[in-house]
């Protein structure tokens, strides 16, 4: 099994390898969402959605769809690309939100 990653890795061109870097990176940037809303939500004892998740969803969103976008995956790409219209609009609510606040002279919250 190590000899067939070595040849793998071996077979593969800096770019490449740098691109599937980006990629596992994007990965685990995207699954430290579901850690950040789990941890917030136990702390609060009930679901909780915390800024910070949309800020991963949309950052590993981003570098999943460029590496998706790399591998010229259309399935993935597509599937990224819908999620990132969420995530950025999402990020927006939360900037709109705190610059009301601000406007009304409030201290944001948190999340």
């Amino acid at each position: 099994m190590l000899e067939r990653a070595a040849a793998w890795f071996q077979g593969q061109s800096t770019t490449d390898l740098v691109w599937v870097g980006v990629g596992v990176f994007a990965q685990i940037m995207f699954t430290m969402r579901f850690l950040v809303q789990w941890i917030a939500s136990e702390k609060a004892r009930r679901s909780v959605v915390p800024e910070l998740f949309w800020y991963f969803s949309l950052g590993g969103g981003v570098l999943l769809f460029a590496y998706a976008f790399y591998r010229f995956d259309p399935v993935f790409m597509l599937g990224q690309g819908m999620g990132l219209v969420i995530y950025a609009r999402n990020v927006y609510f939360v900037w709109s939100h705190k610059k009301s606040q601000a406007a009304d002279g409030a201290v944001p919250s948190k999340s």
